[in-house]
Protein backbone atom coordinates (compact mmCIF):
# COMPACT_ATOMS: atom_id res chain seq x y z
CA UNK A 1 0.00 0.00 0.00
CA UNK A 2 1.56 3.14 -1.10
CA UNK A 3 2.38 5.64 1.97
CA UNK A 4 1.96 8.45 0.23
CA UNK A 5 -0.56 10.84 1.76
CA UNK A 6 -3.11 13.39 0.77
CA UNK A 7 -0.80 16.20 2.13
CA UNK A 8 2.29 14.82 -0.29
CA UNK A 9 0.47 15.33 -3.40
CA UNK A 10 0.35 18.48 -5.93
CA UNK A 11 -2.69 20.13 -4.85
CA UNK A 12 -4.43 21.43 -8.12
CA UNK A 13 -6.78 24.25 -9.40
CA UNK A 14 -10.34 22.89 -10.41
CA UNK A 15 -10.65 21.77 -13.80
CA UNK A 16 -11.48 24.68 -16.06
CA UNK A 17 -13.90 25.00 -18.55
CA UNK A 18 -13.98 27.49 -21.37
CA UNK A 19 -16.35 29.98 -21.39
CA UNK A 20 -17.59 29.36 -24.39
CA UNK A 21 -19.14 32.67 -26.23
CA UNK A 22 -16.83 34.75 -25.11
CA UNK A 23 -14.45 32.26 -26.54
CA UNK A 24 -15.72 31.90 -29.39
CA UNK A 25 -16.29 36.44 -30.25
CA UNK A 26 -12.86 36.41 -29.11
CA UNK A 27 -11.34 34.09 -31.78
CA UNK A 28 -14.15 35.20 -34.49
CA UNK A 29 -12.63 38.77 -33.27
CA UNK A 30 -9.62 38.01 -33.95
CA UNK A 31 -9.73 35.93 -37.39
CA UNK A 32 -12.22 38.68 -38.71
CA UNK A 33 -9.21 41.30 -37.50
CA UNK A 34 -6.49 39.90 -39.18
CA UNK A 35 -8.04 39.14 -42.41
CA UNK A 36 -9.41 43.21 -42.27
CA UNK A 37 -6.36 44.59 -41.58
CA UNK A 38 -4.58 42.14 -43.76
CA UNK A 39 -6.50 43.45 -46.57
CA UNK A 40 -6.95 47.30 -46.02
CA UNK A 41 -3.45 47.97 -44.45
CA UNK A 42 -0.69 44.77 -45.16
CA UNK A 43 0.01 41.45 -43.98
CA UNK A 44 3.12 43.04 -42.15
CA UNK A 45 0.33 45.18 -40.09
CA UNK A 46 -2.27 42.38 -39.69
CA UNK A 47 0.64 39.90 -38.11
CA UNK A 48 1.39 42.48 -35.43
CA UNK A 49 -2.64 42.59 -34.63
CA UNK A 50 -1.71 38.86 -34.12
CA UNK A 51 1.87 39.37 -32.30
CA UNK A 52 -0.10 41.90 -29.93
CA UNK A 53 -2.97 39.08 -29.33
CA UNK A 54 0.24 37.04 -28.40
CA UNK A 55 1.14 39.81 -25.85
CA UNK A 56 -2.23 39.93 -24.51
CA UNK A 57 -2.91 36.52 -23.92
CA UNK A 58 1.01 35.64 -22.47
CA UNK A 59 0.03 38.94 -20.03
CA UNK A 60 -3.10 37.29 -18.92
CA UNK A 61 -1.65 33.68 -18.56
CA UNK A 62 1.66 35.35 -16.62
CA UNK A 63 -0.86 37.71 -14.59
CA UNK A 64 2.57 40.12 -15.60
CA UNK A 65 2.06 43.21 -14.97
CA UNK A 66 4.59 45.99 -12.99
CA UNK A 67 1.75 47.49 -11.01
CA UNK A 68 0.89 44.38 -8.59
CA UNK A 69 5.06 43.60 -8.81
CA UNK A 70 6.57 46.82 -7.68
CA UNK A 71 3.54 46.66 -4.89
CA UNK A 72 4.64 43.44 -3.47
CA UNK A 73 7.98 44.72 -3.45
CA UNK A 74 7.29 47.90 -1.29
CA UNK A 75 4.08 46.25 1.01
CA UNK A 76 5.48 42.56 1.57
CA UNK A 77 9.27 42.69 0.79
CA UNK A 78 8.80 40.09 -1.84
CA UNK A 79 10.67 40.43 -5.27
CA UNK A 80 10.29 37.72 -7.43
CA UNK A 81 8.22 40.11 -9.82
CA UNK A 82 10.52 42.34 -10.34
CA UNK A 83 13.78 39.88 -10.96
CA UNK A 84 11.31 38.30 -13.50
CA UNK A 85 10.88 41.93 -15.36
CA UNK A 86 14.65 42.22 -15.04
CA UNK A 87 15.40 39.07 -16.51
CA UNK A 88 12.70 40.03 -19.38
CA UNK A 89 14.62 43.66 -20.17
CA UNK A 90 18.02 41.35 -20.10
CA UNK A 91 16.91 39.04 -22.53
CA UNK A 92 15.23 41.61 -24.96
CA UNK A 93 18.81 44.10 -24.71
CA UNK A 94 20.96 41.12 -25.81
CA UNK A 95 19.69 41.06 -29.11
CA UNK A 96 17.83 44.85 -29.70
CA UNK A 97 20.65 46.58 -28.73
CA UNK A 98 22.74 45.50 -31.64
CA UNK A 99 18.97 45.40 -33.90
CA UNK A 100 18.91 48.80 -33.11
CA UNK A 101 22.86 49.71 -33.56
CA UNK A 102 22.69 47.53 -36.59
CA UNK A 103 19.69 50.61 -38.53
CA UNK A 104 18.11 48.08 -40.59
CA UNK A 105 18.05 44.37 -41.25
CA UNK A 106 17.33 44.39 -45.02
CA UNK A 107 15.01 46.72 -46.18
CA UNK A 108 13.52 46.99 -42.95
CA UNK A 109 14.70 49.83 -41.06
CA UNK A 110 15.04 49.63 -36.84
CA UNK A 111 14.52 52.52 -34.36
CA UNK A 112 15.30 52.31 -31.12
CA UNK A 113 12.50 53.57 -28.27
CA UNK A 114 14.98 56.58 -27.61
CA UNK A 115 13.71 59.86 -26.05
CA UNK A 116 15.45 63.11 -23.71
CA UNK A 117 16.57 62.89 -20.49
CA UNK A 118 14.50 66.07 -18.98
CA UNK A 119 12.25 67.90 -16.65
CA UNK A 120 9.23 66.35 -18.98
CA UNK A 121 10.39 62.40 -18.12
CA UNK A 122 11.52 62.57 -14.63
CA UNK A 123 7.54 64.69 -13.61
CA UNK A 124 5.80 62.39 -16.34
CA UNK A 125 6.85 59.10 -15.10
CA UNK A 126 6.62 60.03 -11.56
CA UNK A 127 2.58 60.86 -12.37
CA UNK A 128 2.39 57.62 -14.18
CA UNK A 129 3.73 55.51 -11.01
CA UNK A 130 1.39 57.12 -8.83
CA UNK A 131 -1.59 56.88 -11.65
CA UNK A 132 -0.86 53.23 -11.67
CA UNK A 133 -1.38 52.39 -8.10
CA UNK A 134 -5.04 54.42 -8.31
CA UNK A 135 -5.50 52.69 -11.24
CA UNK A 136 -4.63 49.32 -10.52
CA UNK A 137 -2.76 48.98 -13.66
CA UNK A 138 0.49 49.96 -15.87
CA UNK A 139 -0.18 50.03 -19.90
CA UNK A 140 -0.40 46.88 -20.42
CA UNK A 141 -2.02 45.97 -17.10
CA UNK A 142 -4.93 48.07 -17.86
CA UNK A 143 -5.31 46.40 -21.81
CA UNK A 144 -5.30 42.74 -20.32
CA UNK A 145 -7.44 43.23 -17.51
CA UNK A 146 -10.37 45.03 -19.63
CA UNK A 147 -9.50 41.94 -22.38
CA UNK A 148 -10.28 39.75 -18.84
CA UNK A 149 -13.69 41.56 -18.33
CA UNK A 150 -12.63 44.12 -15.62
CA UNK A 151 -15.14 47.07 -15.73
CA UNK A 152 -13.28 48.89 -13.31
CA UNK A 153 -10.31 48.68 -15.87
CA UNK A 154 -12.39 49.84 -18.12
CA UNK A 155 -13.17 53.29 -16.17
CA UNK A 156 -9.20 53.36 -16.63
CA UNK A 157 -8.70 52.62 -20.03
CA UNK A 158 -11.64 55.60 -20.61
CA UNK A 159 -9.38 58.23 -18.88
CA UNK A 160 -6.01 56.95 -19.75
CA UNK A 161 -7.37 57.83 -22.68
CA UNK A 162 -8.52 61.25 -21.63
CA UNK A 163 -5.50 62.18 -20.14
CA UNK A 164 -3.08 61.16 -22.91
CA UNK A 165 -5.03 63.77 -25.22
CA UNK A 166 -4.57 66.01 -22.74
CA UNK A 167 -0.71 65.41 -22.57
CA UNK A 168 -0.67 66.02 -26.14
CA UNK A 169 -1.76 69.97 -25.76
CA UNK A 170 0.77 70.27 -23.33
CA UNK A 171 3.65 68.78 -24.36
CA UNK A 172 4.93 71.26 -26.13
CA UNK A 173 5.37 73.05 -22.44
CA UNK A 174 7.11 70.05 -21.15
CA UNK A 175 9.71 70.08 -23.93
CA UNK A 176 11.34 73.59 -23.53
CA UNK A 177 11.83 72.65 -19.92
CA UNK A 178 15.75 71.97 -19.18
CA UNK A 179 16.56 68.61 -21.10
CA UNK A 180 19.42 66.69 -22.52
CA UNK A 181 18.77 65.03 -25.71
CA UNK A 182 18.11 61.14 -26.60
CA UNK A 183 21.40 59.32 -25.01
CA UNK A 184 21.73 55.93 -26.55
CA UNK A 185 24.02 54.07 -23.70
CA UNK A 186 25.37 52.00 -27.25
CA UNK A 187 25.63 54.83 -29.26
CA UNK A 188 27.83 56.74 -26.56
CA UNK A 189 29.87 54.25 -24.69
CA UNK A 190 29.81 51.63 -27.62
CA UNK A 191 27.85 48.40 -28.37
CA UNK A 192 29.40 46.06 -25.77
CA UNK A 193 30.02 48.67 -23.07
CA UNK A 194 26.69 49.66 -23.66
CA UNK A 195 25.03 45.95 -23.05
CA UNK A 196 27.67 45.20 -20.57
CA UNK A 197 26.19 48.47 -18.30
CA UNK A 198 22.36 47.63 -19.27
CA UNK A 199 22.55 44.16 -17.81
CA UNK A 200 24.72 45.58 -15.12
CA UNK A 201 22.10 47.96 -14.10
CA UNK A 202 19.50 45.24 -14.22
CA UNK A 203 21.58 42.34 -12.38
CA UNK A 204 21.81 45.26 -9.56
CA UNK A 205 18.34 45.91 -9.73
CA UNK A 206 17.73 42.33 -9.10
CA UNK A 207 20.38 41.78 -6.32
CA UNK A 208 18.98 44.96 -4.07
CA UNK A 209 15.31 42.82 -4.27
CA UNK A 210 17.13 40.03 -3.37
CA UNK A 211 18.87 41.46 -0.14
CA UNK A 212 15.75 43.42 1.14
CA UNK A 213 13.96 40.07 0.78
CA UNK A 214 16.48 37.88 2.50
CA UNK A 215 16.31 40.96 5.06
CA UNK A 216 12.81 40.20 5.90
CA UNK A 217 11.86 36.80 5.30
CA UNK A 218 15.37 35.07 5.55
CA UNK A 219 14.52 33.42 2.32
CA UNK A 220 13.66 34.23 -1.36
CA UNK A 221 10.26 33.12 -2.48
CA UNK A 222 10.51 30.37 -5.12
CA UNK A 223 8.52 30.22 -8.54
CA UNK A 224 5.15 28.11 -7.81
CA UNK A 225 4.76 24.25 -9.06
CA UNK A 226 2.39 23.92 -11.97
CA UNK A 227 -1.26 24.56 -10.73
CA UNK A 228 -2.97 22.48 -13.29
CA UNK A 229 -2.11 18.60 -14.04
CA UNK A 230 0.18 17.56 -16.96
CA UNK A 231 0.50 20.37 -19.84
CA UNK A 232 -2.79 21.52 -19.56
CA UNK A 233 -1.60 24.79 -17.68
CA UNK A 234 -0.01 25.41 -21.28
CA UNK A 235 -3.32 26.65 -22.48
CA UNK A 236 -5.20 27.00 -19.36
CA UNK A 237 -2.76 29.23 -17.12
CA UNK A 238 -1.73 30.16 -14.84
CA UNK A 239 1.59 30.66 -16.22
CA UNK A 240 5.50 30.89 -14.77
CA UNK A 241 6.53 34.45 -14.36
CA UNK A 242 9.51 34.06 -15.63
CA UNK A 243 8.52 31.95 -18.51
CA UNK A 244 5.77 34.77 -19.26
CA UNK A 245 8.56 37.34 -18.95
CA UNK A 246 10.90 35.54 -21.50
CA UNK A 247 8.01 34.91 -24.13
CA UNK A 248 7.24 38.74 -23.81
CA UNK A 249 10.94 39.25 -24.98
CA UNK A 250 10.76 37.39 -28.11
CA UNK A 251 7.78 38.87 -28.59
CA UNK A 252 8.97 42.59 -28.32
CA UNK A 253 12.18 41.61 -30.48
CA UNK A 254 9.29 40.20 -33.51
CA UNK A 255 7.60 43.60 -32.76
CA UNK A 256 10.91 45.54 -33.69
CA UNK A 257 11.79 43.21 -36.48
CA UNK A 258 7.82 43.21 -37.72
CA UNK A 259 7.31 47.25 -37.01
CA UNK A 260 10.89 48.82 -37.34
CA UNK A 261 10.26 50.23 -33.59
CA UNK A 262 10.17 48.11 -29.87
CA UNK A 263 6.63 47.11 -28.45
CA UNK A 264 4.79 50.52 -27.57
CA UNK A 265 1.46 51.47 -26.24
CA UNK A 266 -0.05 54.52 -24.77
CA UNK A 267 0.85 56.27 -28.02
CA UNK A 268 -2.12 54.59 -29.81
CA UNK A 269 -4.47 56.14 -26.53
CA UNK A 270 -3.53 59.69 -27.39
CA UNK A 271 -3.99 59.19 -31.05
CA UNK A 272 -8.09 57.56 -30.20
CA UNK A 273 -8.65 60.54 -27.71
CA UNK A 274 -7.84 63.22 -30.59
CA UNK A 275 -9.80 61.13 -33.14
CA UNK A 276 -12.93 60.84 -31.11
CA UNK A 277 -12.37 65.05 -30.01
CA UNK A 278 -12.15 65.72 -33.65
CA UNK A 279 -15.11 63.69 -34.29
CA UNK A 280 -16.82 65.53 -31.36
CA UNK A 281 -15.50 68.90 -33.36
CA UNK A 282 -12.98 69.90 -31.06
CA UNK A 283 -9.76 71.42 -33.96
CA UNK A 284 -7.07 69.04 -32.50
CA UNK A 285 -5.64 69.15 -35.59
CA UNK A 286 -4.78 73.10 -34.27
CA UNK A 287 -2.88 71.85 -31.72
CA UNK A 288 1.02 71.92 -32.16
CA UNK A 289 1.98 68.39 -31.12
CA UNK A 290 -0.24 67.22 -34.26
CA UNK A 291 0.94 69.77 -36.62
CA UNK A 292 4.26 67.45 -36.36
CA UNK A 293 4.91 65.94 -39.83
CA UNK A 294 4.59 61.85 -37.84
CA UNK A 295 1.29 62.77 -36.00
CA UNK A 296 -0.64 64.83 -38.50
CA UNK A 297 0.00 61.65 -40.89
CA UNK A 298 -1.04 59.75 -38.20
CA UNK A 299 -4.34 61.70 -36.94
CA UNK A 300 -5.17 61.62 -40.78
CA UNK A 301 -4.99 58.65 -41.81
CA UNK A 302 -7.40 55.37 -40.64
CA UNK A 303 -6.30 54.29 -36.82
CA UNK A 304 -5.89 50.79 -38.48
CA UNK A 305 -2.46 52.29 -39.80
CA UNK A 306 -1.05 52.99 -36.62
CA UNK A 307 1.41 49.82 -35.91
CA UNK A 308 0.77 50.79 -32.02
CA UNK A 309 -2.99 51.08 -32.45
CA UNK A 310 -3.32 47.50 -34.06
CA UNK A 311 -1.06 45.62 -31.36
CA UNK A 312 -2.85 47.12 -28.90
CA UNK A 313 -6.47 45.91 -30.28
CA UNK A 314 -4.65 42.80 -30.45
CA UNK A 315 -3.91 42.41 -27.06
CA UNK A 316 -7.16 43.19 -25.59
CA UNK A 317 -8.63 40.17 -27.63
CA UNK A 318 -5.58 38.04 -27.06
CA UNK A 319 -6.34 38.61 -23.37
CA UNK A 320 -9.96 38.14 -23.65
CA UNK A 321 -9.25 35.13 -25.73
CA UNK A 322 -6.73 33.39 -22.85
CA UNK A 323 -9.17 34.55 -19.75
CA UNK A 324 -12.27 32.38 -22.08
CA UNK A 325 -10.14 29.52 -22.42
CA UNK A 326 -9.07 29.38 -18.33
CA UNK A 327 -12.84 29.83 -18.03
CA UNK A 328 -12.03 33.01 -16.02
CA UNK A 329 -14.09 35.62 -18.67
CA UNK A 330 -15.95 37.54 -15.53
CA UNK A 331 -17.25 41.20 -16.43
CA UNK A 332 -17.69 42.81 -12.96
CA UNK A 333 -20.13 45.79 -12.93
CA UNK A 334 -19.88 46.46 -9.16
CA UNK A 335 -17.72 49.25 -8.26
CA UNK A 336 -17.46 51.30 -4.80
CA UNK A 337 -17.40 55.11 -5.27
CA UNK A 338 -13.88 55.27 -3.77
CA UNK A 339 -12.34 52.67 -5.94
CA UNK A 340 -14.17 54.57 -8.84
CA UNK A 341 -12.54 57.83 -8.24
CA UNK A 342 -8.94 56.05 -7.50
CA UNK A 343 -9.40 54.49 -11.32
CA UNK A 344 -10.41 58.09 -12.83
CA UNK A 345 -7.69 59.90 -10.89
CA UNK A 346 -4.96 56.68 -11.83
CA UNK A 347 -5.90 56.57 -15.57
CA UNK A 348 -5.76 61.02 -15.78
CA UNK A 349 -2.55 60.94 -14.24
CA UNK A 350 -1.24 57.47 -16.56
CA UNK A 351 -2.10 59.16 -19.37
CA UNK A 352 -0.81 62.19 -19.02
CA UNK A 353 2.49 60.91 -17.62
CA UNK A 354 3.23 58.26 -20.35
CA UNK A 355 2.64 61.41 -22.98
CA UNK A 356 4.65 63.69 -21.40
CA UNK A 357 7.66 60.69 -20.67
CA UNK A 358 7.38 58.80 -23.96
CA UNK A 359 5.60 55.94 -22.81
CA UNK A 360 4.99 53.45 -20.18
CA UNK A 361 6.00 50.52 -18.49
CA UNK A 362 6.12 49.10 -21.40
CA UNK A 363 7.17 51.76 -24.17
CA UNK A 364 9.48 53.83 -21.87
CA UNK A 365 11.01 51.04 -19.53
CA UNK A 366 10.92 47.83 -21.22
CA UNK A 367 11.25 49.19 -24.39
CA UNK A 368 13.65 52.00 -23.87
CA UNK A 369 16.03 50.04 -21.38
CA UNK A 370 16.01 47.36 -23.95
CA UNK A 371 17.41 49.17 -27.05
CA UNK A 372 19.77 51.17 -24.70
CA UNK A 373 18.18 54.61 -24.05
CA UNK A 374 18.94 56.12 -21.05
CA UNK A 375 15.58 58.03 -20.65
CA UNK A 376 14.52 54.31 -19.55
CA UNK A 377 16.22 54.19 -16.74
CA UNK A 378 15.25 57.88 -15.41
CA UNK A 379 11.69 56.81 -16.23
CA UNK A 380 12.19 53.55 -13.73
CA UNK A 381 13.56 55.18 -11.02
CA UNK A 382 11.20 58.42 -10.99
CA UNK A 383 8.12 56.12 -11.87
CA UNK A 384 8.83 53.31 -8.88
CA UNK A 385 9.02 56.68 -6.58
CA UNK A 386 5.74 57.52 -7.86
CA UNK A 387 4.41 53.84 -7.48
CA UNK A 388 5.76 53.64 -3.69
CA UNK A 389 4.00 57.06 -2.80
CA UNK A 390 0.79 56.04 -4.92
CA UNK A 391 0.82 52.70 -2.58
CA UNK A 392 0.71 54.85 0.56
CA UNK A 393 -2.45 56.88 -1.08
CA UNK A 394 -4.07 53.87 -1.70
CA UNK A 395 -6.19 53.66 1.28
CA UNK A 396 -7.57 56.60 0.80
CA UNK A 397 -9.64 55.66 -1.51
CA UNK A 398 -10.53 52.32 -0.18
CA UNK A 399 -7.72 50.66 -1.74
CA UNK A 400 -5.23 47.81 -0.12
CA UNK A 401 -2.30 49.82 0.77
CA UNK A 402 1.03 49.90 2.75
CA UNK A 403 0.67 46.69 5.38
CA UNK A 404 1.27 48.28 8.80
CA UNK A 405 3.39 45.74 11.10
Amino acid sequence: MSDITATTLPRFLPDAKTDKAPFLVAAAALAAGFLLISGLVDLRQGSLFLIGAALGATLYHGSFGFTGGWRRMVVERRGRAMRAQMLMIAVAALAMMPLTAAGSIGSQPLVGALAPVGVSVLVGAALFGFGMQLGGGCGSGTLFTVGGGSARMLVTLVFFIVGALIGTAHLPFWLAQPSLPAISLGGELGLASGIAVTLVGLGLVALITVLIERRAHGDLEREPAPARPGWTWIWRGPWPLVGAGLLLALLNIATLLTAGHPWSITYGFGLWGAKIAQAAGIDVASWEFWTWPAQAQALNSSVLADTVSVMDFGLVLGAALAAAIAGKFAPKAAISLGSLVAAILGGLLMGYGARLSFGCNIGALFSGIATGSLHGWLWFAAAFVGSFVGVWARPVFGLDGLARR
